[in-house]
């Protein structure tokens, strides 16, 4: 799964796949903006066909609580 978000965060914000660690903060280490993130999710939802909650959506900080999201929300 890490590798999964890994790759689409890296084809959305042109960075290498290959520096992005469960610990980084997608705004403050990846460069990601709000509208990025909006996007994500929703690239994430439609790879996935799911409906992430907002709440939890407004909670991610991390790429690994971008992992812990889905593995809670994809059976």
């Amino acid at each position: 799964m890490f590798e999964k978000v890994c790759k689409m965060l890296a084809d959305q914000l042109g960075i290498a796949a290959d520096t992005i660690k469960p610990e980084s903060e997608v705004i403050k280490d990846l460069g990601a903006d709000s509208l990025d993130v909006v996007e994500l999710m929703m690239a994430i939802e439609e790879e996935y066909g799911i409906t992430l909650p907002d709440g939890e959506v407004e909670n991610v900080k991390t790429v690994q609580d971008i992992v812990d999201m889905l593995n809670k929300n994809v059976q």
